[in-house]
Parts: structure tokens; C-alpha cells; sequence
């Protein structure tokens, strides 16, 4: 499938397409013409890049990550779960910094709320 199908399919930008293509996240053949050929299970792996996107993992961890996923599970290697460890405390780390801002925000907005009073 070519990249506008692929796109299409996914409701990915061909740009962001490309971008995967770039950073080894996805793979394509060229055609005679120069053109991107993607395989039919590309859907799936842009699938599950956007789901890890959209979980706070970058483009690097991500690169590392996808070859464990697509391993059956016999084969899976230590490295999946040491990955998914980092980035569960990573993201927890950013929640606690996140709620540290809120909680002071939210200070600031009583105290402000407060002086009009």
C-alpha cells in the first residue's frame, strides 16, 4: 500500500508517516517508480506507534521496543520489561511534578481568590 493509503488507514499524516520512516519505526520498499510500498501489516504498527506516542514514550524507546512487541511472547526478551519499567517511573515522575504545579496553582488561585473577597 502506498503512503496516502497508509495514511488514510490510520488517520496518520503521510508527513508523520515519513517521520516513522525516518526514525526506524516503520519500513517500506520502493516500488520501480520511487514510490513508498507499505506491507499490510504497517497498519498494525503504526497502530500501536500512536498508542505508544500517546503513552509518553519517545521516538528512541519506542525503536527499541517495537521488536519485543512484535516477538511472540516465548521469545520476548528482559529488555521489554526493563523499557516499560523506565518509562512507568519516568511518567510517574512527571505526575508528581505535574501535581506539585497544580497543587501550587491551585494555591495561588485561593490566595487570588481570597483578596478580592
Amino acid at each position: 500500500m502506498r503512503i496516502g493509503e497508509l495514511a488514510e488507514a490510520t488517520g496518520v499524516s503521510p508527513r508523520s508517516l515519513r517521520y516513522y520512516e525516518e526514525q526506524g519505526l516503520l519500513r517500506s520498499h520502493r516500488s520501480v517508480g520511487g514510490w513508498r510500498d507499505f506491507e499490510a501489516s504497517a497498519v498494525e504498527r503504526v497502530v500501536m506507534i500512536q498508542h505508544l506516542l500517546a503513552a509518553g514514550l519517545h521516538s528512541p524507546t519506542i525503536a527499541e521496543l517495537l521488536p519485543c512487541l512484535e516477538a511472540p511472547p516465548a521469545e520476548r526478551t528482559e529488555v521489554m520489561g526493563r523499557l516499560l519499567a523506565d518509562e512507568v517511573d519516568r511518567l510517574q515522575q512527571k505526575r508528581r511534578e505535574i501535581d506539585r504545579e497544580l497543587e501550587l496553582l491551585q494555591a495561588l488561585r485561593e490566595d487570588t481568590s481570597g483578596q478580592r473577597a
